[in-house]
């Protein structure tokens, strides 16, 4: 499903602000309606997540208030692959998908978005098209303020630009050891990582054995995350099963042994 948003309801200002007025949400994209939280109220959201941690609270409040909290329904894009960035969004709750389709139709699955965070940053920042799509898997509130409002804002604050860079260089780091991993892991090497990795970012510290996998990870989406087909997944996933190592509750995987798969990882 796509669709224009229209009525835009942006939140009540609260005190002077040396940002710009908020310009380009007519161009968001996605069935969207306004709602209406208060300013402090996305304040208290924004202050707990990066790269807002270290904001003084009244910079952090005018931001807020230059900005228009949307709400999206499940199954519908709140932007394209390809897309003009000219907006910044912060998921305030609910689920958001990212992923992109290669020039050959291969669909990328990059994350699923469940906790409060900036979606859609590195576009504005480096004033390029959008690299990927955003799905709201679920009913989605997203707070969305234009793109010279978002470079005003990081202008005035250092502690935030230094948090955006370095969430960026993680990500270039992130995107560089995928590349090692095709190269020197095998696939079932990389199915055993990729599973810690959705419970564990980071890998710095592994998580318990029985660790509920947060996410609902189809074969499909873990074969893109992998670099793999779906049928040899589903062949790994199997193995994994019945040695043990994986289980199911629900839709949801389990890691059951976890320093197992940490040694079919290399980790």
């Amino acid at each position: 499903m796509d669709g224009r948003a229209t009525d835009t309801h942006p939140l009540a200002t609260v005190g002077a602000a040396p940002f710009p007025a908020t310009g380009g949400l007519g161009r968001l994209r996605g069935m969207a309606r306004a709602v209406a939280p208060t300013v402090e109220g996305i304040e208290r959201v924004m202050a707990a997540a990066p790269p807002f941690e270290d904001v003084p609270p009244a910079t952090l409040r005018r931001l807020a208030a230059r900005g228009t909290v949307r709400h999206y329904r499940a199954g519908t894009y709140l932007f394209h692959q390809g897309d003009e960035a000219t907006s910044v969004l912060f998921l305030v709750e609910g689920r958001v998908e990212i992923s992109s389709i290669s020039t050959s139709g291969h669909r990328q699955l990059h994350t699923t978005v469940e906790r409060p965070q900036l979606i859609g940053e590195l576009g504005v920042v480096g004033e390029l098209p959008r690299t990927a799509s955003a799905l709201a898997l679920d009913d989605s509130r997203v707070w969305a303020t234009g793109h010279d409002v978002f470079m005003a804002f990081l202008a005035e604050e250092w502690n935030a630009t230094r948090a955006l860079l370095r969430a960026l260089a993680r990500q270039v780091q992130s995107h560089e050891a995928f590349v090692d991993d095709l190269l020197f892991l095998d696939l079932k090497g990389r199915v055993a990582k990729r599973l810690i990795q959705l419970v564990s970012p980071s890998l710095e510290e592994l998580p318990d054995d029985d660790a509920l996998v947060p996410s609902i990870v189809t074969h499909a989406d873990l074969a893109s995350l992998c670099g793999g087909s779906r049928e040899n997944v589903t062949r790994i996933l199997s193995e994994f099963q019945r040695r043990g190592l994986v289980g199911r509750e629900g839709r949801r995987y389990v890691l059951r042994k976890v320093e197992a798969l940490a040694r079919i990882a290399g980790l």
